[in-house]
Protein backbone atom coordinates (compact mmCIF):
# COMPACT_ATOMS: atom_id res chain seq x y z
CA UNK A 1 0.00 0.00 0.00
CA UNK A 2 1.61 3.35 -1.01
CA UNK A 3 1.39 6.12 1.45
CA UNK A 4 0.72 9.46 1.02
CA UNK A 5 1.31 12.21 4.00
CA UNK A 6 -0.37 15.54 3.54
CA UNK A 7 1.45 18.57 4.83
CA UNK A 8 -0.80 21.79 5.48
CA UNK A 9 -1.93 23.08 2.25
CA UNK A 10 -1.39 19.91 0.24
CA UNK A 11 -3.88 17.86 -2.19
CA UNK A 12 -4.75 14.22 -3.26
CA UNK A 13 -6.98 12.70 -5.52
CA UNK A 14 -6.25 9.72 -6.66
CA UNK A 15 -7.62 5.78 -7.05
CA UNK A 16 -6.17 2.42 -6.40
CA UNK A 17 -4.17 1.47 -3.05
CA UNK A 18 -3.39 4.59 -1.40
CA UNK A 19 -3.55 5.52 2.06
CA UNK A 20 -3.55 8.96 2.65
CA UNK A 21 -2.87 10.74 6.31
CA UNK A 22 -2.38 14.13 8.25
CA UNK A 23 -2.24 15.39 10.69
CA UNK A 24 -4.52 18.71 12.00
CA UNK A 25 -4.70 21.54 14.25
CA UNK A 26 -7.28 24.70 13.33
CA UNK A 27 -6.81 23.71 9.75
CA UNK A 28 -9.34 21.39 8.05
CA UNK A 29 -9.70 18.24 6.08
CA UNK A 30 -12.28 16.95 3.83
CA UNK A 31 -12.11 13.27 2.48
CA UNK A 32 -13.83 12.09 -0.31
CA UNK A 33 -14.51 8.42 -1.30
CA UNK A 34 -16.44 7.30 -4.14
CA UNK A 35 -17.67 4.06 -3.07
CA UNK A 36 -18.45 2.70 -6.65
CA UNK A 37 -15.53 3.68 -8.62
CA UNK A 38 -13.31 3.35 -5.33
CA UNK A 39 -11.98 6.86 -5.75
CA UNK A 40 -11.50 9.73 -3.81
CA UNK A 41 -9.13 12.15 -2.25
CA UNK A 42 -7.90 14.56 0.43
CA UNK A 43 -7.16 18.20 1.09
CA UNK A 44 -5.83 19.77 4.32
CA UNK A 45 -6.44 23.64 3.94
CA UNK A 46 -5.39 26.09 6.49
CA UNK A 47 -7.56 29.59 5.60
CA UNK A 48 -11.00 29.83 4.27
CA UNK A 49 -10.01 32.12 1.85
CA UNK A 50 -7.02 34.21 0.23
CA UNK A 51 -9.00 36.79 -0.34
CA UNK A 52 -8.64 37.34 -3.76
CA UNK A 53 -9.03 34.93 -7.15
CA UNK A 54 -6.83 32.03 -7.60
CA UNK A 55 -3.66 32.80 -10.35
CA UNK A 56 -2.72 29.61 -12.63
CA UNK A 57 -1.75 27.09 -10.09
CA UNK A 58 -4.28 26.65 -7.51
CA UNK A 59 -3.04 26.68 -3.73
CA UNK A 60 -4.46 24.25 -1.26
CA UNK A 61 -3.86 26.35 1.60
CA UNK A 62 -7.37 27.99 1.29
CA UNK A 63 -10.94 26.29 1.38
CA UNK A 64 -12.07 28.07 -1.61
CA UNK A 65 -9.39 27.07 -3.73
CA UNK A 66 -9.21 23.24 -1.97
CA UNK A 67 -12.48 22.93 -3.38
CA UNK A 68 -11.52 24.22 -6.64
CA UNK A 69 -9.05 21.10 -6.95
CA UNK A 70 -11.51 18.70 -5.93
CA UNK A 71 -13.99 19.85 -8.70
CA UNK A 72 -11.16 19.87 -11.28
CA UNK A 73 -10.39 15.92 -9.72
CA UNK A 74 -14.34 15.37 -10.17
CA UNK A 75 -14.47 16.71 -13.61
CA UNK A 76 -11.41 15.10 -15.02
CA UNK A 77 -12.53 11.70 -13.41
CA UNK A 78 -16.45 11.95 -15.12
CA UNK A 79 -17.85 11.98 -11.71
CA UNK A 80 -20.33 14.33 -9.50
CA UNK A 81 -20.28 15.81 -5.90
CA UNK A 82 -23.61 13.86 -5.05
CA UNK A 83 -22.05 10.37 -5.63
CA UNK A 84 -18.91 10.63 -3.19
CA UNK A 85 -18.81 10.03 1.00
CA UNK A 86 -17.61 13.06 2.67
CA UNK A 87 -16.21 14.02 5.90
CA UNK A 88 -15.14 16.94 7.76
CA UNK A 89 -11.77 17.19 10.22
CA UNK A 90 -10.45 19.67 12.21
CA UNK A 91 -11.26 23.16 13.16
CA UNK A 92 -9.58 22.80 16.65
CA UNK A 93 -8.89 24.98 19.83
CA UNK A 94 -5.01 24.62 19.97
CA UNK A 95 -4.78 26.71 22.67
CA UNK A 96 -7.92 26.43 25.19
CA UNK A 97 -6.24 27.10 28.25
CA UNK A 98 -4.66 30.78 27.09
CA UNK A 99 -6.10 34.19 26.65
CA UNK A 100 -5.67 34.17 22.92
CA UNK A 101 -8.84 32.59 21.26
CA UNK A 102 -8.54 32.54 17.42
CA UNK A 103 -11.90 31.68 16.10
CA UNK A 104 -9.39 30.59 12.69
CA UNK A 105 -11.13 27.04 13.51
CA UNK A 106 -14.41 27.94 13.84
CA UNK A 107 -13.85 30.29 10.55
CA UNK A 108 -12.57 26.61 8.66
CA UNK A 109 -15.29 24.91 9.85
CA UNK A 110 -18.41 27.63 8.50
CA UNK A 111 -16.16 27.75 5.15
CA UNK A 112 -15.66 24.40 4.70
CA UNK A 113 -19.79 22.98 5.37
CA UNK A 114 -20.33 26.25 2.97
CA UNK A 115 -18.56 25.16 0.08
CA UNK A 116 -18.96 21.25 0.05
CA UNK A 117 -23.31 22.55 0.43
CA UNK A 118 -22.53 24.96 -2.13
CA UNK A 119 -21.45 22.55 -4.86
CA UNK A 120 -23.67 19.85 -4.22
CA UNK A 121 -22.03 17.11 -2.02
CA UNK A 122 -24.06 15.16 0.35
CA UNK A 123 -24.51 16.25 4.24
CA UNK A 124 -21.25 15.32 5.33
CA UNK A 125 -19.89 13.15 8.42
CA UNK A 126 -17.48 15.69 10.70
CA UNK A 127 -15.48 15.29 13.66
CA UNK A 128 -14.68 19.20 14.15
CA UNK A 129 -13.55 22.01 17.00
CA UNK A 130 -12.92 20.73 20.27
CA UNK A 131 -9.55 21.54 21.31
CA UNK A 132 -6.24 19.57 20.17
CA UNK A 133 -5.07 18.02 17.40
CA UNK A 134 -6.25 14.85 15.29
CA UNK A 135 -5.03 12.53 12.83
CA UNK A 136 -7.11 11.39 10.04
CA UNK A 137 -6.44 8.37 7.85
CA UNK A 138 -8.16 7.25 4.96
CA UNK A 139 -7.53 4.75 2.84
CA UNK A 140 -8.79 4.65 -0.86
CA UNK A 141 -8.93 0.78 -1.29
CA UNK A 142 -12.31 0.44 1.21
CA UNK A 143 -13.15 4.13 1.87
CA UNK A 144 -12.78 3.22 5.53
CA UNK A 145 -11.40 6.53 7.56
CA UNK A 146 -9.83 6.54 11.00
CA UNK A 147 -9.28 9.41 13.25
CA UNK A 148 -6.67 9.14 16.78
CA UNK A 149 -8.04 12.42 18.42
CA UNK A 150 -6.71 12.58 22.11
CA UNK A 151 -4.82 10.04 23.94
CA UNK A 152 -5.85 6.26 23.12
CA UNK A 153 -8.72 6.95 20.99
CA UNK A 154 -9.14 5.28 17.47
CA UNK A 155 -12.21 5.90 15.58
CA UNK A 156 -13.72 4.06 12.73
CA UNK A 157 -15.46 6.72 10.70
Amino acid sequence: MKKVVLSPGEFFFGAGDEEIRTLLGSCIAITLWHPQRRLGGMCHFLLPSAGKPPGHTLDGRYADQAMALFLAALKRTRTAPREFQVKVFGGGNMFPDTLMQSPIGERNIEAAHSLLSRYGFLAPESHVGCSGHRTVILDLATGHTWLRWKKGSNLLL
